[in-house]
């Protein structure tokens, strides 16, 4: 078996209305169930916004610590899912399911190497 990232991508902007983020976490929480059961779950989060984040970058013989997101974008990193599958199609089948879960873009991406049982 494998290990993927399933990355969420929230648009910047306004949250949405409460009742949407109500159904969006039932729809969310309904689906982890679901991939617990069939024995894929691993790990998942939601993160913060990016204006929590502190980047941490090598230069020279320092390292340089500033505060906001490494870049600037109408997307950020909101959330992942990390899956066990037995290919890529599995995995992507679980992001499909993700991505009516929650409305938003889902990026599926494979681990490197394959993953021990």
């Amino acid at each position: 078996m494998k290990h993927y990232l399933l990355s969420l991508y929230q648009p910047d902007g306004e949250s949405p209305s409460p009742e949407l983020l109500q159904q969006v976490m039932r729809n969310l929480d309904a689906l982890n169930e679901e991939i617990r059961a069939a024995g894929a779950w691993v790990f998942a989060a939601g993160l913060h916004h990016p204006s929590t984040a502190t980047v941490l970058r090598h230069q020279g013989d320092e390292v340089l610590m500033t505060d906001g997101p490494f870049v600037e974008g109408k997307e950020y990193l909101g959330g992942f899912t990390i899956v066990r599958a037995p290919d890529l199609d599995a995995a992507l089948e679980w992001g499909r399911r993700l991505s009516r879960a929650t409305t938003l873009p889902v990026e599926v991406r494979p681990f490197q190497g394959d993953a021990e049982e």
